[in-house]
């Protein structure tokens, strides 16, 4: 019985060290879970502070590139402002500067024509009152119809006069007028309006017919009588053909260099372009001139051929005019051009 008895308070005894134990087992585990959730406790509130402090720096970029945004946007439109203020100022000086250049085109233009008209209408009335005064000197109790019957007589009375007096300088003026009136027809053909030719232009060639076309012409015609002295049927025809080839070969390229020389351009270029329009002259000379001069041969007299010449003349010199005056024009514009285009490409390598 004893034995049994401390066998059986030493099972009791096991028991209840058994039962101690799973007790100590689960204060142990209480304590791992509370330390866990202390720790869980604990992470979650550093990942809640980390994701509050990433929110905060996240708000803080936000709001910082929303204020850079802001700040770049006030002032890309400032700057889009300023261009558009600038372009509108320099479309508004522009059109100041047209407004001020048109006007001042149209002074230049309007006493351009006034003095085209000034020099034309003076120049018109004393012609006319030269002629109409003839015979101012006994004239004053004739009727108009008498007038205007003696007056056209007694003028060429008077011409040929001046003619015995001082021939080379009567058919000097006659040329010199001649010559400014198919310059003055010239630029009417080709567009330009009544009194707004180019005076500088007329008076080139005006001063041409004046110097060289009078004089020369009045011993071309003495020579040209002298070469051919015989009086057959084949004289005319002759002369016809000597004056068409060798004389207007001649003074064609006396007219053209000297209207060169007085445009101060250079001897290259005058050369060029007699080369160029020799032949287009000479040949377009062949389509009046033939007709013409079967009467200034074979009917006007030697004295009087350079005023029959000068009459159909009217309608060379406009020929003449137009063909130099192109040739120079086109020049002039091609070398505008060109500097116009090599100032545009120095510009562009500039910037």
């Amino acid at each position: 019985m004893a034995t049994l008895n401390s066998i059986a308070a030493r099972s009791l005894s096991s028991n209840s060290k058994l039962i101690t134990e799973p007790r100590k087992l689960s204060s142990t585990v209480i304590t791992l879970s509370f330390s866990s959730s202390k720790l869980f406790t604990k992470s979650n509130q550093s990942l809640s502070s980390i994701l509050l402090t990433k929110k905060r720096t996240n708000w803080v970029v936000n709001s910082v590139t929303k204020e850079r945004d802001v700040v770049t946007a006030q002032i890309t439109g400032s700057n889009d402002q300023e261009e558009e203020a600038n372009a509108r100022i320099g479309r508004e000086s522009e059109g100041e500067n047209r407004i001020s250049s048109d006007g001042s085109e149209d002074f230049e233009r309007f006493m351009g024509r006034a003095i085209n008209a000034t020099i034309v209408l003076g120049v018109g009335s004393l012609a006319i009152t030269k002629l109409l005064t003839i015979d101012h000197d006994y004239w004053h109790g004739w009727t108009l119809y008498e007038v205007l019957r003696y007056a056209p007589e007694h003028n060429w009375t008077a011409y040929e006069e001046a003619l015995k007096a001082n021939p080379v300088l009567a058919k000097m003026v006659i040329s010199g007028v001649v010559y400014s009136l198919g310059d003055w027809i010239a630029q009417c053909y080709e567009g330009k309006p009544l009194f707004e030719f180019d005076r500088t232009r007329m008076f080139r060639s005006g001063l041409v017919g004046f110097s060289l076309h009078g004089s020369l012409s009045h011993y071309y015609y003495q020579f040209c009588e002298a070469l051919f002295p015989s009086t057959d049927w084949w004289v005319v025809p002759a002369k016809v053909a000597f004056d068409q080839t060798a004389w207007a070969a001649v003074w064609n390229s006396i007219y053209f260099v000297v209207l060169g020389f007085l445009r101060l351009e250079s001897p290259t270029n005058i050369f060029n372009e007699l080369k160029a329009t020799f032949w287009p002259m000479l040949t377009a000379g062949w389509k009046l001139w033939p007709f013409a001069h079967l009467i200034t041969y074979g009917v006007v007299p030697v004295e009087q051929r350079l005023l029959w010449v000068d009459c159909v003349e009217l309608i060379w010199v406009t020929i003449l005019s137009t063909y130099s005056n192109e040739k120079s024009e086109g020049r002039i514009s091609e070398v505008s051009t060109e500097a116009k285009s090599s100032s545009s490409s120095s510009s562009l390598h500039k910037e």
